[in-house]
């Protein structure tokens, strides 16, 4: 029985959480971090990025750690250290880059959203619009 709590980010920075069990999470067991998949899986359109996670104790995932191992690293930055001081090393505990049965929350954003035909036909009407607009004062500009 598999069980993630996959928490998906947008690009106005609201992130909602999602609980993703048994036959939904089977796909995402074995992708890495940096994978991107398809966002039905959760009832979203368009597709998902992983960007990292963590599993029930709280052991983050690191992205150049491969496997879906926990190790000792020497970290100087970055992810699972927080306030290193200058040319402080640290040996700590983190995670491996794939998603296993061990981990409880997925971090991802949504990269792709499905966009409607009359959404994009709007969007190029308005970038028509603004050029000739930018157009016509840039000649009033030079007379």
């Amino acid at each position: 029985m598999v069980n993630f709590k996959l928490v998906v980010g947008s690009k106005n920075g609201k992130s909602t959480t999602y609980e993703v069990k048994d036959d939904q999470a089977k796909p995402l067991i074995g992708l890495k971090i940096g994978d991107i998949f398809d966002a039905t899986i959760i009832g979203l359109p368009g597709k998902i990025r992983i960007t990292g996670g963590s599993d029930k104790a709280g052991v983050p995932m690191r992205p150049d750690v491969h496997g879906a191992v926990k190790k000792y690293v020497l970290l100087t930055k970055g992810i699972g250290l927080r306030k290193a001081r200058k040319g402080e090393r640290v040996r700590k505990l983190v995670r491996g880059n794939v998603i296993s049965e061990d981990i409880y929350q997925i971090n991802a954003v949504l990269v792709d959203e499905a966009k409607s035909d009359s959404d994009e036909k709007e969007r190029g009407e308005e970038q028509v619009q603004a050029h000739t607009q930018a157009q016509a004062t840039k000649e009033q500009g030079q007379e």
